[in-house]
This record gives structure tokens, C-alpha cells and sequence, in this order.
């Protein structure tokens, strides 16, 4: 049986006596253990990355993006490797975890333009012989706490810019998937990054307190629920770091009756059930506008019925089981509330059958199959919470503006979508709706890595989103030079090829 380590100043370090079990989702047998770090963990690779970081501080950015380069190029060689991991211990279908390997791999093809990205503005003679610049310079050592949905994907979103921008990183991933973590951080070393540039500790509430607490750590990075999310920005502000933390979300897509509705139905079926809907970008309720709701309902019963839940390794399967069985059971137990609060369970997915097994009730693992509630209610425990699985919830709306407040007036403002044929709308849509990431006839509306991702209300605690420019400003802090030169000076003569270095 396997166990996952820390990764410490350049190799992997075994950590203390407290460990916890890793599961298979797809048959909830225990498929190993993961080191669970503590204070003297997190210690270890703070001071790990601050002895490295001088010396990566100071490296050329020709050196730096070749290093970038190099890991691009092994993180695509070994992108099975990543997400036959990840599918082993998330449980999401093999093709999905290529995807996220995917997107990730686009944050570092981002981070590879860091020469560009860090050029700074020139003002010659801004009085008699004086001349002012501005330059970006990294914080020193940087953090990363990130989820179970995605553990390779948002670290990408994250370690890529901190490192290109000349930072050394420690990461603490979820220690229900940690393996990705540790792959990641061996191709680091053979791309040739410096030891303790990149750190892994494994852990949980511990070694986040001891991360926040840590005076050398100058910025925090998160992603997760919005209660945790608040703790972490309130924790991590309070001892004088830099936080971003990313929250929860309950994203809807709004459907105009104007709209293809058989494009409608095929983006809510992915968006709401990719990944088991164990996304924050997931499309958790459809908002339709009179009179197309049973029309609409229709079409998704429809390809909701032809979709093959099972295993992630099993070439044939379209959705795997959720992450643990305790969120399976929370996740299914929403079913329950939402017929109590009025709602109509159209499709329960406690009865969907499971490739190699009976229904999701009666399969091992942590099964729960695609869901659909009609008719649920504004402001009920379904519609309001976010369930963060596969259950797709229909609400029934007579405008435009009744179903623009009802997203309006929620917690969260992470992602949302409408679906129209009509350009006035949809621009009146974007300008309106107060969410951050807008998607038109774009039921995933993740931006490109050179634009940035987050939300806003309790989606978003900090100021800057990730990657993009705004994570490259994240991770760097601005300092202008005014400079006088009296007395110019003269080098001497080489015929030689200039050169970088």
C-alpha cells in the first residue's frame, strides 16, 4: 500500500506518525496514506524555500523561463501519469482528468511569458538628468492551499506565475487526492528548478494554521468552500500577509424562451454533471423563463438517461463517484430537502445504475448518479446552498428580470450563463448580472490563463483574482527607481556576440 510523503528541499521527506487514508471513490476500499504534517512540517519547508530563495530571486528571467519550458514540456509528457493519478484517488473519468491536466498546463504556458510579463514602464528625463522606472519584484516565499476537485489544475493556477515571477513556493494540497502533488514536484526537480524552490506538505487544518501563522510566508493563496475561504483571508490578513482566497459558489444559467433549447439541454447536462458536479464552476441551477421550462426539463431527462456512470479508468464512462462517501451522503441527502421545501425529484440519482454494479445505493464506492430537481423554490436550502455534486435544479421564471434577481440576490457571484439568440440581451446581461466570470451560450465560462478567474460577493475574499495579470501582481510588488547619473561611464571593447544569461 502506498503512502505520500512531503516534499522538502528538493526530495520527498516522510513525515511524523499521524497519517490519513486515501481512498478509491470508485470501490471506497482504502488504496493508501498520506503523511499528515504538522508546525515542524510546515516549518521545515518555509525554511526550505527561504534558503532557496535568494538564489532564485536573483536567476535570470532567460533562466527562469527555460526551467518553465522544461517542466511544460515533462508535465505534457507524463499528462496520463497525472491523471491516471488523479482518477485513482478523485474518482472523475480519465478523459476529464486529461482535461484538467489541460487547463492547467495552459496557466504555465502563460507563466512562460515572464519576460514580458514583468517589464516595467521607463520615464527618461523626468527632470534635468533624471530618469524614474518602475519595477515588479517577488514577495519571497509563497503559499498554496488547494481543493479536492481539481489537484492539478489549481495548483497550476497558482505555482506556475508565483515561481516564474522568482518566488519560492510551498503548496498544501487536499489530503483526500495528494499524489498529483508529489508528481508535480518530481518533474519540478528533473526540469531542473532549484531544491526548496517548490515544497509539498500534507496536511490538514494544522498545517494551514501553521502556514498562516508563518512570518515568513508573505502570501497565501486558496481555494475552497466560502467558510474556509473567510478563515483563511481573515487568518492570514490578521498576521499582516498578502490573501486570496477563492470561495463557493451557486452558479446559474439563465434561458431565454429565444433560445436553442437543445443546446441549452446539452450544456446543462455537461455543465451541471462534469466532474460529478464537484466543481465551482459547475452550472448548479437553471433558471428558465416562461414558457420553456417543460420543454426544456424534457431534453434534459432525455440525455440524462443516456449517460454512463462508472469507474474513471473505465474507457466507457462519462461520470465517476463523488470524492468520499460523507459528501456523497451530504450530496444525496439534498434530495430529501428538496422535496420537503416543494421541489419535484424528476430523476433520482440514488437510482441510476452503475457500470459493473447494481444502482448507486446498492454499487461500492461513493455513487451518486446525475440528479434533477423541477420546480425548486427561490431562497430554499436547494436552491440557496451549494450541494457540490451532480444534482441539476430547475427554477421557473416569468421575465428576464425576475430570473436576473433571483441571481442577483444571492450569496455568491462566482460564475453564471445565459443562453439567448438575442445580442440586446445577453449585453444587457453582462452589464447587469453581479457575478464574476459571465458566460453567453457558454455554460463555463473559465477564462483563458491571460485573463484572470474569480468571483465576487462570498466568492471572493482579497482583492486579485488568479493568474492572468492580476496573479502575476499577486505574486510580485511594485517598486519605482528615480535615478541621476552625473558622471557617465565607459566599458571596454568586445567584439563578441552578445549574449543572456
Amino acid at each position: 500500500m502506498k503512502h505520500v510523503t512531503h516534499w522538502i528541499g528538493g526530495s520527498a521527506v516522510p513525515g511524523g506518525s499521524r497519517t490519513a487514508e486515501i481512498f478509491n471513490p470508485a470501490t471506497g476500499v482504502v488504496s493508501g496514506t498520506v503523511a499528515m504534517g504538522g508546525a515542524a512540517d510546515v516549518a521545515a519547508a518555509v525554511s526550505a524555500a527561504a534558503a532557496a530563495y535568494p538564489g532564485w530571486r536573483d536567476a535570470s528571467l532567460v533562466r527562469r523561463t527555460q526551467v518553465l519550458f522544461r517542466f511544460r514540456e515533462l508535465m505534457d509528457r507524463h499528462r496520463d501519469d497525472l491523471a491516471a493519478l488523479i482518477t485513482a484517488e478523485h474518482g472523475k473519468v480519465h478523459s476529464d482528468a486529461l482535461g484538467e491536466v489541460a487547463r492547467g498546463l495552459e496557466v504555465v504556458e502563460f507563466a512562460c511569458g515572464i519576460p514580458h510579463l514583468l517589464k516595467g514602464g521607463f520615464s527618461e528625463n523626468v527632470s534635468t538628468r533624471v530618469d524614474s522606472y518602475s519595477l515588479r519584484q517577488p514577495l519571497g516565499v509563497v503559499a498554496g492551499i488547494t481543493p479536492f476537485n481539481f489537484p492539478a489544475m489549481v495548483p497550476m493556477w497558482m505555482y506556475p506565475v508565483a515561481i516564474a515571477c522568482g518566488n519560492a513556493f510551498v503548496l498544501k494540497p487536499s489530503e483526500k487526492d495528494p499524489s498529483a502533488s508529489l508528481l508535480m514536484a518530481e518533474l519540478w526537480r528533473e526540469a531542473g528548478l532549484p531544491d526548496g524552490v517548490f515544497n509539498v506538505v500534507q496536511g490538514g487544518k494544522e498545517a494551514v494554521d501553521a502556514l498562516l501563522a508563518h512570518p515568513e510566508v508573505k502570501a497565501v493563496s486558496f481555494v475552497g468552500s466560502t467558510p474556509i475561504a473567510r478563515y483563511v483571508y481573515e487568518t492570514g490578513t490578521a498576521h499582516g500577509k498578502r490573501v486570496q482566497a477563492l470561495g463557493g459558489a451557486k452558479n446559474h444559467m439563465l434561458v431565454l424562451p429565444d433560445a436553442d433549447l437543445d443546446l441549452v439541454a446539452d450544456a446543462a447536462v455537461s455543465a451541471g454533471f462534469g466532474s460529478a458536479g464537484e466543481r465551482c464552476m459547475a452550472i448548479s441551477a437553471v433558471i428558465a423563463v416562461d414558457p420553456v421550462g417543460d420543454a426544456l426539463v424534457d431534453r434534459i431527462v432525455s440525455r440524462m438517461a443516456a449517460l454512463t456512470i462508472g469507474p474513471g479508468d473505465d474507457p466507457e464512462a462519462e461520470m465517476g463517484p463523488l470524492v468520499t462517501r460523507e459528501h456523497r451522503d451530504k450530496v444525496a441527502s439534498y434530495l430529501d430537502h428538496g422535496a420537503a421545501e416543494g421541489a419535484k425529484v424528476v430523476v433520482d440519482g440514488r437510482r441510476t445504475p452503475i457500470r459493473g454494479g447494481a444502482d448507486a445505493t446498492a454499487t461500492p464506492g461513493f455513487w451518486l448518479g446525475p440528479t434533477l430537481l423541477d420546480h425548486v423554490p427561490v431562497g430554499s436550502r436547494v436552491h440557496r446552498e451549494e450541494i457540490f455534486g451532480p444534482v441539476l435544479s430547475v427554477i421557473r421564471v416569468s421575465s428576464y428580470e425576475e430570473g436576473l434577481k433571483v441571481i442577483n440576490d444571492g450569496e455568491y457571484g462566482n460564475g453564471t450563463a445565459i443562453f439567448t439568440n438575442d445580442g440586446g440581451a445577453a449585453r444587457r446581461f453582462q452589464n447587469e448580472v453581479e457575478v464574476g466570470m459571465v458566460g453567453i451560450n457558454v455554460p463555463i465560462p473559465v477564462p483563458m490563463a491571460f485573463y484572470s478567474f474569480g468571483g465576487w460577493k462570498s466568492s471572493l475574499f482579497g482583492d486579485t483574482h488568479v493568474h492572468g495579470t492580476e496573479g502575476v501582481h499577486f505574486y510580485t510588488r511594485g517598486k519605482v527607481v528615480t535615478s541621476r547619473w552625473l558622471d557617465p561611464s565607459h566599458g571596454g571593447v568586445n567584439l563578441g556576440f552578445p549574449t543572456n544569461g
